[in-house]
């Protein structure tokens, strides 16, 4: 990970087993072996799948109100609807820490880990790549888990599809709120086209004001 921070692996693993419950740490580990699987697959950066999986949930057991103080330190502003789902500020405030923390600048780092909980619109392949990893690691064992599984080895934008109708259907049932990044998502890739295509790493005109909204 020498490309991406200064800060060794090891360290890195340090942290997480510092900061997370054993069971989340599990799932890091778990998420950056499949993003790994994903990146290879569809050809996206595997050093940077991995850092990403590894540090995705880096603020999941961090409490709420400290969760909140990293988000409104880099003036990010939350939605209504977010404000009203404190499952979602983890991925934001994690993407607050490892910039600071791990002195990362690559905006589409940045934004696959604030946005493996929600998705967004156009999202870059690094970030499809986290947002499935997470959902289809060899630890998750929900309904559809492995249907999801096969669709994720299968197509990117089926897979997507699929899961944001699942979430958002779930959510729906619940009677809780959608935010609007998920459901631009939804919209999204219900109009994508149907073939993936094995796009080039790059970084994104508007990433950074992605990251900041």
């Amino acid at each position: 990970m020498e490309m991406i921070t200064k800060t060794s692996e090891q360290e890195i693993l340090n942290h997480l087993q510092q900061r997370l419950s054993p069971k989340r740490y599990h799932h890091s580990l778990c998420v950056a072996e499949r993003a790994i699987f994903l990146a290879h697959r569809y050809g996206a950066d595997e050093s940077r799948a991995r850092f990403c999986g590894l540090t995705h949930d880096i603020c999941k057991n961090l409490p709420e109100k400290e969760q909140l103080r990293l988000i409104e330190a880099q003036g990010i502003s939350l939605e209504r609807e977010v404000l009203a789902s404190p499952q979602l500020w983890h991925a934001i405030a994690g993407s607050c820490y490892i910039r600071d923390a791990y002195g990362i600048t690559d905006m589409e780092i940045l934004n696959a880990v604030r946005y493996h909980t929600t998705g967004r619109a156009e999202m870059s392949l690094l970030e499809e790549v986290i947002y499935l990893a997470d959902l289809t690691s060899s630890d998750r064992n929900y309904p559809d888990v492995e249907y999801t599984r096969t669709l994720a080895d299968r197509s990117l934008r089926e897979a997507m599809l699929y899961s944001l109708k699942y979430i958002l259907s779930s959510l729906l049932k619940e009677g809780r709120p959608l935010c609007r990044d998920s459901t631009e998502a939804y919209n999204f890739y219900c109009q994508a086209p149907k073939e993936d295509e094995k796009r080039p790493i790059s970084a994104d005109a508007n990433a950074g004001e992605a990251w900041k909204a």
